[in-house]
């Protein structure tokens, strides 16, 4: 599984102008499927971004984690994290899971999240969505559970 994870003090995300998932402070996870991805990957990726120390403590060092601070997290699948652009001017997406299987993962992964104790919420897999954010630091980190 990919994942892009953003410090935030806020995030949105809309379908059709309605807010479907928010959060205050804490992470935005773009999250990615990818063919061959297991509940597996999604179980360690979960905890991992719940223990991730990206959070400035008294001292103003990143120490905290998600749980520590007791922030939030917004998961919002984004197939696009799977773009091959090695050829041409067109990315490829062949490498992300299938739909079905994208879906299950990406709410499996919500779901490890909430048994972390994080407060999760979460986009609406598939739909047209508009994310808003105010990233935190900025602190943007790229995690793959491939190698």
């Amino acid at each position: 599984m990919r994942a892009l994870i953003q410090r935030v003090s806020e995030a949105r995300v809309t379908v059709d102008g309605e807010t479907v998932g928010q959060t205050g402070p804490g992470l935005l996870i773009l999250i990615c499927a990818m063919a061959g991805d297991t509940m597996t990957e999604a179980d360690k990726l979960a905890a991992k971004i719940a223990k991730l120390r990206i959070f400035e403590d008294d001292a103003g060092k990143m120490n905290l984690s998600l749980r520590d601070t007791g922030g939030g997290a917004l998961v919002v699948s984004q197939f696009t994290l799977a773009a091959d652009t090695s050829r041409g001017n067109r990315p490829g997406f062949s490498t992300a899971a299938p739909p079905v299987e994208g879906q299950r993962l990406f709410e499996h992964f919500s779901d490890r999240m909430r048994d972390e104790g994080i407060d999760t919420a979460r986009g609406r897999f598939g739909a047209d969505m508009r994310v808003a954010l105010v990233n935190d630091g900025p602190v943007t980190i790229w995690m793959d559970t491939a190698g």
